[in-house]
């Protein structure tokens, strides 16, 4: 792909016109911000499930975000009573991601917030699809870089805290700082051509998205 084409594709991916008629996402991307802890007080990408789950109907200005015990979410969480009408975070792994939602949902999670297991993953967005079975959920799945969610495990430890305070969905071109408000350490400029692109997971019949800067 010559420069040209490069740079039609970046300003494609960042056009207000990109986002949805309910203004909450940019193509299959949601965003939520953290309010506390102070120091990851940024704006998070994730992509929703592709096939189930539900959808954002009204904006959270202030909700817990609260990591789940244990983290992998498969069977009875220990602090499921915390996660009751807040948004649950959950690691990838162990079962399926349709599995991790039906049990928050079953413990009153209003959504849940899957994270890569992979904690050095700050570019790749796995695709949530259904699993085999005719299991269903309602409450609305994200998947999470395994680089964000690892970082706000660290900093909720590092406080002592059992949760972060967040807003979700946050509609990212009503901030003219949206780009300086991105994580640093996933951080990358709208100046720079941005590309993006699928491939399936080897084994896993899973499709990634790939962000590659290109100058």
């Amino acid at each position: 792909m010559g420069r040209g084409a490069a740079g039609w594709c970046c300003l494609v991916l960042w056009l207000p016109a990109c986002v949805a008629a309910h203004g909450l996402r940019i193509h299959d991307y949601l965003y939520f911000q953290v309010l506390s802890p102070g120091d990851i007080r940024y704006i998070f990408t994730a992509t929703p499930a592709k096939d189930f789950g539900g959808i954002f109907h009204t904006r959270y200005e202030q909700i817990h975000l609260v990591p789940a015990e244990p983290p992998e979410a498969c069977g009875e969480l220990s602090n499921g009573f915390f996660i009751q009408d807040q948004i649950a975070l959950v690691e990838r792994g162990g079962c399926s991601f349709l599995s991790k939602t039906r049990v928050v949902q079953e413990h009153g999670g209003r959504a849940v917030i899957i994270s890569d297991n992979a904690v050095d993953n700050d570019s790749f967005y796995v695709e949530m699809i259904q699993d085999s079975s005719q299991r269903t959920a309602d409450i609305p799945a994200l998947f999470l870089l395994g680089r964000d969610g690892y970082m706000i495990r660290r900093s909720l430890e590092q406080h002592g805290l059992p949760w972060a305070i967040i807003s979700i969905p946050v509609n990212v071109t009503s901030i003219p700082t949206f780009e300086l408000l991105q994580p640093p350490w996933t951080f990358w400029a709208c100046k720079d051509i941005l590309c993006s692109r699928k491939r399936k997971e080897p084994g896993s019949g899973l499709l990634v998205s790939i962000w590659n800067k290109r100058s």
